[in-house]
């Protein structure tokens, strides 16, 4: 295994530390607990938070930051962060107004979340939950009861974090958070597996002419191992199920995010997104907002996820609205 680490155990508490330092104009972190909270510390809006286990970056902490998220806890490598943090960090982001968790559909992150969200609301914070599952791949995996929480975490975040941001109540931002997650699909590939530091090995098996369709963000499988095909007919096995599952029909205006596993290069991702978009006019779907890049990561693993939102003027104005975070920043 080659990494550019220290100890495998401080992988977290140090990159944490190195971020903050990096991005101080936006963000600071906590040490006991852990977590990244907004810099500025707005005191006048609802409050967002989510999480989850680290090796995702930027997911979650590149999004703290004015539109966006109030708050990130990270765990440990591909590990739900405990209740603790959590309910450290949902008092900080609270302003009277109510404090929404956003949660990727993983058992340990449900769990923690919720027993946080209990812990909170005994100290008198008003506390909702919206749980993603955009992920079409599998019905059930090893982490979920359900679908997984994939790539369309990051639609969520930032329509959710622009509908607090211009003062809408807690209800409110809970219903627009809602409404992106019926509205998103996701679906991944991996081409070769990640290290994680702790282990020290590949967290699954692939043969050099092997990939695997409908991968999850932490290695799980997907729907099956095929051959390595060409990057067209990679994106048409993903996108098909995607599409169908709403499903998407012709005069719908979209999002397409095109978003890198952590190992696959942009001119890769941009060849997919090219596939992606025929596709989507072929079937009278129209682009009108995309995103390309490396936003929910499986560390160092080669592949990529497609998501695709349905949109309308609401969350398309949201989606335009200012953000500045590490990760996004535009309009401002």
């Amino acid at each position: 295994m080659k990494k550019l680490i220290n100890d495998p155990k401080n992988v977290v508490t140090e990159a944490v530390e190195g971020f903050a330092s990096a991005h101080a104009d936006i963000v600071r972190a906590s040490t006991e607990p852990v977590f990244l909270v907004r810099a500025d510390a707005p005191s006048d809006k609802v409050g967002i938070v989510s999480g989850g286990g680290s090796g995702h970056e930027p997911l979650h902490g590149g999004f703290v930051g004015y539109g966006m998220l109030d708050a990130a806890v990270p765990g440990a490598v591909f590990t739900s962060p405990t209740p603790d943090p959590i309910v450290a960090a949902t008092a900080a982001v609270d302003g009277g107004k109510g404090v929404l968790h956003i949660v990727k559909n993983y058992t340990g992150d449900v769990l923690n979340f919720e027993t946080a969200a209990d812990l909170a609301a005994a100290d008198g914070v008003e506390v909702r939950s919206v749980i993603v599952n955009d992920d079409v791949a599998v019905q059930d995996s090893l982490y979920t009861a359900g679908r997984r929480g994939v790539a369309g975490t990051v639609l969520v975040e930032k329509i959710a974090g622009a509908a607090a941001q211009r003062g809408d109540s807690l209800d409110q931002v809970t219903a627009v958070a809602e409404k992106v997650i019926a509205q998103v699909r996701s679906m991944g590939v991996a081409l070769t597996p990640c290290v994680v530091p702790h282990a020290g090995e590949p967290s699954f098996a692939l043969e050099d002419d092997e990939i695997e369709i409908g991968i999850g963000i932490h290695g799980e499988p997907g729907r099956e191992k095929i051959k390595l095909q060409p990057a067209d007919a990679i994106v048409d096995r993903l996108l098909g199920p995607i599409l169908d599952d709403i499903p998407f029909v012709s005069g719908d205006q979209v999002l397409l995010l095109v978003n890198g596993m952590g190992g696959t290069p942009q001119i890769e991702l941009y060849i997919a997104y090219r596939r992606a978009a025929q596709v989507l006019a072929e079937r009278g779907i129209e682009v009108v907002r995309s995103l390309v890049g490396n936003y929910t990561t499986s560390l160092e693993m080669q592949g990529m996820s497609l998501s695709v939102l349905k949109l309308d003027d609401e969350l398309t104005g949201l989606w335009d609205a200012p953000v500045q975070t590490a990760a996004l920043r535009w309009g401002r």
